[in-house]
């Protein structure tokens, strides 16, 4: 998979988790002080905030080899 896939894949889960957001914000849960525990969006956000997380790192490792490549060069 190229960078720019990868990219294109964080994009596209960030979007997702702004939607998610932008939900939660309104749900009625959301306004007691342990509502995040219980809430089944803020969990999807979360999921979304690792994948974000782990696509992020293989982009700067590809990255990383790209610049070394470069180097040999």
């Amino acid at each position: 998979m190229s960078i720019d896939e990868l990219q294109e894949q964080v994009e596209k889960l960030k979007d997702e988790m702004d939607v998610l957001e932008e939900v939660c914000d309104t749900l009625p849960q959301c306004k007691e002080d342990d509502g995040c525990d219980t809430c089944e969006t803020y969990k999807k956000i979360d999921k979304l905030n690792i994948k974000i997380g782990e696509l992020e790192e293989k982009i700067e490792s590809l990255m990383g080899e790209d610049d070394e490549d470069e180097e040999e060069e």
